[in-house]
């Protein structure tokens, strides 16, 4: 996994930034939302004011909350898809990404 983002709890909500070698986001928040329905985002993902990600509330097989998120934007090829995750110090939160499998077509 890469560790594409940090963020600060304050809250309710994460405040933080995304870097990739094509992102460069600052001023991101991740705010809680009421749900629509029962398989709906807890929260959205802002970069300033534009809405560009959604995230759903989970927890690890070890039990520990995290959530994981959706993030979107016309410029990108694909969705991102992601993890944010507390450091051991509970204010301070890492978004993780990893591709995922690929298959072998050697």
């Amino acid at each position: 996994m890469t560790t594409i983002g940090t963020f600060k709890a304050q809250g309710s909500e994460f405040t933080g930034e995304i870097a990739t070698l094509t992102i460069r986001a600052t001023n991101v928040r991740i705010a809680p939302v009421q749900r629509a329905t029962h398989t709906g985002p807890s929260h959205r993902v802002y970069a300033g004011q534009a809405e560009v990600g959604a995230a759903w509330s989970r927890r690890s097989k070890e039990g520990r909350p995290n959530l994981s998120v959706l993030l979107d934007d016309p410029s990108l090829i694909a969705p991102v898809y992601a993890s944010l995750l507390a450091d051991e110090d509970g204010r301070s939160h890492n978004l993780l990404w990893s591709r995922g499998n690929r298959s072998k077509a050697d």
